[in-house]
């Protein structure tokens, strides 16, 4: 019997019943910033490639999804697709969704700023959002995950600009900052 398609094993990583936010609706809504953003891209066919697989490992108990997701786009494309795109650049711009630095290259830039595009949605999906995330960490004791999610809130506001482009700073970076300072102001809510 052939393995399964590549595509329906994506689909099924991101419906994985442990998943409340990281699914299949935050790649569409991901490929709906990225369909505005294309041109400006340099190589848009690599981060459409990481944006498939910026969360296909996804398990809040372990670290280092973000490399593992990397491994698994680096062995698909190595595996399926011959062409300009290049394992290292696409592990590289999935490495950048660890959020733990600002991205300096300018493909990196928009694959973190459309993966960091929830945090300016409108308030009602933003704080469906935090509930779902919420739901992904529920084994996480609620006090240390409010220390931990105040941590990370703190840092993207602290940044002297959450988005790295123009593009989502002039359309996001308000709605965004808001947002982050409506959830830290209740971070004491959640249980």
């Amino acid at each position: 019997m052939p393995p399964p398609c590549v595509w329906e094993q994506l689909v099924a990583r991101y419906s994985e019943p442990q998943r409340a936010y990281h699914t299949l609706r935050h790649l569409k809504e991901c490929f709906g910033w990225f369909e505005q953003v294309r041109r400006i891209a340099r190589q848009p066919g690599e981060i459409a490639f990481a944006l498939f697989y910026h969360d296909a490992i996804y398990d809040t108990h372990a670290p280092g999804n973000e490399e593992q997701s990397a491994d698994l786009a680096e062995d698909i494309l190595t595996e399926y697709v011959r062409g300009d795109s290049e394992p290292a650049r696409v592990r590289a711009l999935i490495l950048a969704t660890k959020h733990d630095a600002q991205p300096m290259d300018q493909d990196a830039k928009l694959l973190v700023d459309i993966d960091l595009s929830i945090l300016g949605s409108p308030s009602a999906r933003f704080e469906e959002y935090e509930r779902r995330i919420r739901s992904e960490y529920k084994w996480v004791a609620a006090e240390a995950f409010r220390n931990g999610r105040r941590r990370v809130l703190s840092q993207f506001l602290n940044r002297p600009s959450i988005y790295s482009c123009d593009y989502f700073r002039e359309r996001l970076e308000s709605t965004a900052r808001s947002n982050l300072l409506w959830s830290l102001n209740r971070i004491d809510e959640i249980d």
